[in-house]
């Protein structure tokens, strides 16, 4: 996925195709907010900034890991998404088969919650380097670190839906909990996304 052009990953999401879709998209959210964050960070370096170096550089190393991540995890996205649409052609003609293939749908279904899961927790990191990066980064580019919080809110919130629609055939108790926990997770990370905009708006004069 990551060599792929823009326009062929957007024909491949607009193809009858089970795969990408509304995962990889939430993926890619994330990766797009840590690649502006790494802009502004990049921005807000040399002796205008020294004060904060240590600020705008911890951001810039972990804006460049979590883009490489999330990348990652859209490709994690689709390829669970892949094992689950296999899991229901499996045969189902005897009570023997019936159970294997319920077991392995459960199992599927578990790990296709998993990246999107890995999405919200790197979707709460990009967000607290938003409100990190705010206060000290180029003024110039404010309105990217605005940006940024956006669409790590768009990759948290697509991702919570990804994992709510899989919660429902999970079976192990440990795995449901840990995962609707995560989920709970979003709307507070959502608040503060909405917090950055409305600081960065204040900022502009809206």
């Amino acid at each position: 996925m990551r060599d792929e052009t823009i326009g062929a990953f957007l024909d491949s999401l607009a193809d009858r195709v089970p795969a990408p879709g509304g995962g990889a998209v939430a993926a890619l959210h994330a990766a797009q907010s840590a690649a502006l964050l790494g802009m502004v960070a990049r921005y807000s370096t040399g002796p205008r900034y020294e004060q904060h170096a240590d600020v705008v550089e911890r951001v810039l190393v972990k804006a460049d890991a979590l883009r490489t991540d999330a990348l990652e995890l859209a490709e994690d996205d689709a390829e669970a998404f892949f094992a689950v649409t296999e899991t229901y052609q499996l045969p189902q003609e005897t009570d023997e088969q019936k159970s294997a293939r319920a077991e392995a749908i459960a199992a599927a279904l578990a790990a296709a919650a998993e990246p999107p899961a890995a999405v919200i927790v790197a979707a709460s990191h990009l967000v607290a380097m938003a409100e990190e990066l705010l206060p000290v980064g180029n003024r110039n580019v404010v309105t990217d670190v605005a940006a940024a919080a956006e669409a790590a809110r768009a990759a948290a919130t697509t991702a919570r839906l990804n994992i709510e629609i899989n919660l429902s055939g999970v079976t192990d108790p440990a795995v449901r909990d840990r995962l609707t926990a995560t989920a709970a997770e979003v709307d507070d990370l959502a608040a503060r996304a909405d917090q950055v905009m409305a600081a960065v708006r204040r900022q502009v004069g809206a």
